[in-house]
């Protein structure tokens, strides 16, 4: 078999995992924005938090929250160093990690260059959730300072239009730290995927496919989402319209 011949499933298996990742996250958007999910759902009861934060004076539990949230992706984020210090070992002894593959039943031999590339690319994808932790983290650190400068019950020159823009406010910037969130988890799932790619090129893209499934079922069609979408409040009635 020619070089060329046998790097093409290697080839078209990566070309095959950012082709999901990357449309498989614009999809989600643009569907998002239109239909409920996990994402739209939750920024509405972020918003009558916010709303509901702002008719108590003390905020101690509201402050908490945020920072449960923010340790959340801390540990995400200290996780990612570790895996990224066990992939930086295995690639400064990928001969020997490429013997051990080589005995394992259904592994696809392969060079010890190519061995080499699969790791970096691993590496790269924990890469990203660690930047995209680190940025959740810091978007959690700017939602405490603004539920530190909401204004307080009873403040005489603040309107309600001002309030009720800042819930709005305060809401979305809580939302943009949960997307950063949970695109860190995305990369937490199509890493794994990456692992199959050092058994077979072709399971790998089926892993891939399979994670791209796991995920929309989990954001669009989750028991956990008809719960939050079915509950009969005057939350639910009021931003019903805003979901669909």
């Amino acid at each position: 078999m020619s070089t060329s011949n046998q790097y093409l499933p290697h080839v078209l298996a990566a070309f095959w995992f950012i082709l999901c990742w990357a449309g498989y996250t614009r999809y989600a958007r643009s569907k998002g924005a239109s239909t409920p999910c996990l994402a739209s759902v939750l920024h509405l009861y972020r918003e009558d938090w916010m709303r509901r934060m702002l008719l108590r004076d003390n905020r101690i539990a509201d402050a908490n929250v945020i920072g449960n949230l923010e340790r959340n992706a801390s540990f995400f984020a200290s996780s990612t160093l570790i895996i990224l210090a066990g992939i930086l070992t295995v690639l400064g002894a990928s001969e020997r990690a490429v013997s051990l593959l080589a005995d394992l039943p259904f592994v696809q031999p392969v060079s010890r260059g190519m061995s080499e590339v699969k790791l970096l690319c691993l590496g790269l994808v924990f890469v990203y959730a660690f930047f995209t932790f680190s940025w959740c983290m810091r978007q959690y650190n700017f939602a405490a300072v603004l539920v530190g400068s909401a204004p307080m019950v009873g403040e005489r020159h603040v309107t309600e239009q001002e309030r009720k823009s800042f819930a709005e406010r305060t809401a979305r910037v809580i939302s943009m730290a949960a997307n950063q969130f949970n695109q860190g988890l995305r990369a937490y799932y199509f890493g794994m995927a990456c692992l199959a790619w050092f058994i077979n090129p072709w399971f790998f893209m089926l892993v891939t496919s399979g994670v791209v499934f796991v995920l929309y079922r989990r954001e669009f069609h989750s028991s956990v989402l008809e719960v939050m979408v079915y509950t009969q409040t005057p939350l639910f009635d009021q931003t019903k319209d805003r979901v669909e």
